[in-house]
């Protein structure tokens, strides 16, 4: 079984998740924590939970998604993984953050680069990678295909998508990606994305203004 638990961190209110298994092994997608109660937040509950935090993961690496890496990178001693083509995003983090006023400690460790194809396992548990570049050129999700739900980062929302008017990003490559890599899921995977509630395939694909199949 793979539980999920979300936060909501920071200004820019991101939802930083914790995946865990039965074994209680973890990975910690997208840590937003900037703020020592947010940092605090997080570890008492790894540590209430017993949880054994094995993979520090980003979906992509616009600012508000990465405030928190060097936090867990440090206190985990963890290897950051992401998708190549986010690497220039991830070294642009502190200059994004004098921008919108958020100045942090960049991450500086090693670099795990996955793709589409790898795989994230948690014991006998399978997060699958799915390639969905439009919000930026890297964008990942990790999808459980035995469980039925999908961590989206800023690719799909609650009757929204991300916005790709940022460097990098594409609206036709956005709209691909949800169409050919998300809308083909069952309809009744959960979206866990980046930003507010979570939804469903199923609704977004009746309900989203933003992409639709006809």
């Amino acid at each position: 079984m793979l539980n999920v638990q979300s936060f909501t961190f920071n200004p820019v209110q991101e939802n930083t998740y914790i995946v865990y298994n039965d074994e209680r092994d973890c990975c910690i997608i997208d840590p937003g924590c900037y703020f020592a109660s947010e940092e605090k937040e997080l570890t008492d509950f790894i540590e209430i939970n017993k949880l054994n935090p094995v993979y520090l993961l980003n979906t992509h690496c616009h600012i508000d998604h990465i405030l928190g890496n060097r936090f867990v990178q440090k206190k985990y001693n963890l290897v950051l993984h992401l998708h190549k083509l986010e690497k220039q995003l991830l070294d642009l983090g502190p200059t994004q953050g004098q921008m919108y006023q958020l100045p942090f400690e960049n991450y500086d460790g090693e670099l795990v680069f996955i793709d589409e194809g790898d795989q994230i396992k948690l014991g006998n548990e399978v997060l699958d990678i799915l390639l969905t570049p439009g919000h930026s050129p890297g964008s990942i999700c990790f999808y459980s295909r035995a469980h039925k739900f999908i961590i989206a980062g800023d690719v799909l929302f609650q009757n929204s998508i991300g916005r790709t008017d940022l460097p990098g990003g594409s609206f036709e490559a956005l709209e691909e990606s949800i169409k050919v890599k998300l809308y083909t899921l069952p309809q009744d995977v959960i979206v866990y994305p980046g930003h507010g509630d979570s939804t469903t395939i199923g609704d977004e694909i009746k309900t989203n203004p933003f992409v639709k199949l006809v």
